[in-house]
């Protein structure tokens, strides 16, 4: 069977690549060896949103007197609030199934193993091996919970994502490693439910991606809602003899056993790119990724690879952009590189925290002189009637020709805001610019021009 692209995982990257082939007229595969949506709608992005959405409305219903309601003493089913989860996810991929048949895609399912000649070979579930042929073959296979050596998860004690997400019961402590966007939203999720949740952080702050300002307010904000959080410290050793966990951390006042039990591992991820025929057919990796050029093409031509597979920011939405970048050059249009010095990074804990561009460390370690304008929540008539108060907005811009270096948020809402400034570094926009856009009024984008009326000091209601 021979096509013209055939793409390898239906993940954001894959089938959103397999869609915009098809689109533009290529004849069409796609190879999924479980569900349509990959990790990230059946695992990952999308079902997680709508665990934290759970939390979300048991954390109003339990504060309903903020609102000037009747107090309610309101209760779960932990099994209904993973079933909505679930169903959730599995609507969605649904939804991807649907959009293949519009787009007149092929889907097979299996596990595919890239060949020489630009051929592919999938094995299906009953052990048939079929092959397929294609002028370009786009592996987009993405990645997994990356497991330490000390920390050798084993599905039930000592668990990764995806357990994580379909718990039969909840746990009544859990010990979270790692506080990157994965960590700390599921320490959220769980903290909010009633689990007691202590994080554990190798480096100084936790989300440490983030601007320092931010790290430090949620580091703050979410021991306010009791999560216990160590940072510079490192987990050595995990103990699941007895009925939980013991895990010994070191820390700079020495060791100490932290109990618990559950532990969720969160320490970042691992690409898959084992046992999927790179090496026989040449393809280079380094530390684990896959060598791509400007386009995405391996070093065997005709071979690409996108997502989290290349070392590139591992997000859903890069790695569509990737794919659709990939198949517009394939098929000979104007193609802008992307810029991967403006890509949003959302984390949808509570407080959310959303951000683009430089930090303000970052910026002065680069040579700029720099403005810094922030506009706190606190001060927001929007963020005041919805009773979301605790967060701010921080722009940098150079202080030489008004370039819009950074965006950092940090407050309810911020994840659906940070696309303006997206939007706006994209088409260089100024500060004063920004400044002069009317935003609307009450809403709780007006902080972003009002932190950048902060930086000129021209701020009104602070």
């Amino acid at each position: 069977m021979n096509y013209d692209i055939i793409v390898i995982g239906s993940g954001p990257g894959g089938y959103v690549t397999a869609i915009r082939a098809a689109q533009l007229g290529f004849k069409t595969a796609i190879i999924e060896k479980e569900s349509l949506g990959g990790i990230c709608l059946n695992w990952g992005c999308i079902p997680t949103k709508a665990l934290l959405k759970s939390a979300q409305v048991f954390h109003y219903i339990n504060h309903a007197e903020d609102y000037g309601l009747n107090k309610v003493e309101a209760g779960f089913e932990f099994p209904n609030v993973i079933q909505r989860s679930r169903g959730v996810a599995s609507k969605m991929s649904k939804g991807i199934e649907f959009l293949m048949k519009k787009n007149k895609i092929d889907v097979i399912f299996g596990t595919a193993k890239v060949q020489k000649d630009k051929k592919v070979t999938v094995t299906d579930k009953d052990g048939k091996n079929t092959e397929y042929a294609g002028q370009h073959i786009i592996i987009a296979t993405g990645a997994r919970s990356r497991e330490l050596p000390n920390l050798p998860q084993d599905g039930k004690k000592v668990i990764g994502y995806r357990q994580a997400m379909t718990l039969p019961e909840q746990p009544k402590s859990l010990i979270v490693v790692g506080s990157g966007a994965i960590g700390v939203e599921f320490a959220d999720f769980y903290n909010t439910m009633g689990t007691k949740v202590t994080i554990v952080e190798f480096l100084p702050t936790i989300v440490p991606v983030e601007d320092e300002e931010i790290s430090k307010h949620l580091e703050k904000s979410l021991k306010k809602t009791g999560i216990e959080i160590m940072t510079n410290a490192s987990v050595e050793s995990v103990d699941t003899s007895g009925e939980g966990v013991k895990a010994t951390v070191k820390t700079a006042k020495g060791n100490i056993v932290l109990e618990a039990d559950i532990l969720l591992s969160a320490v970042g991820i691992a690409a898959n790119i084992e046992n999927i025929g790179l090496e026989e057919v040449g393809i280079k990796t380094d530390k684990g990724r896959v060598l791509v050029n400007e386009w995405y093409e391996t070093s065997v031509p005709g071979y690409y690879a996108i997502g989290d597979l290349i070392p590139t920011q591992a997000l859903a939405h890069v790695a569509s952009a990737e794919g659709i970048t990939c198949v517009e050059k394939i098929k000979g249009m104007h193609v802008e590189k992307i810029d991967y010095g403006n890509i949003p990074g959302c984390t949808y804990c509570h407080p959310e925290v959303a951000s683009v561009g430089l930090t303000e460390k970052q910026a002065k370690e680069k040579g700029y002189e720099i403005k810094v304008g922030k506009f706190p929540l606190s001060a927001s008539g929007k963020a005041t009637a919805n009773g979301n108060t605790d967060g701010f907005v921080k722009v940098i811009f150079d202080a030489k020709y008004g370039e819009w270096l950074g965006c950092h948020m940090i407050g309810e809402g911020v994840t659906d805001m940070v696309a303006e400034a997206v939007v706006a570094r994209k088409l260089e926009t100024t500060g004063h610019e920004i400044i002069k856009s009317i935003h609307p009024h009450p809403t709780v984008s007006e902080a972003i021009m009002e932190a950048a009326a902060a930086a000129y000091g021209e701020v009104i209601h602070i």
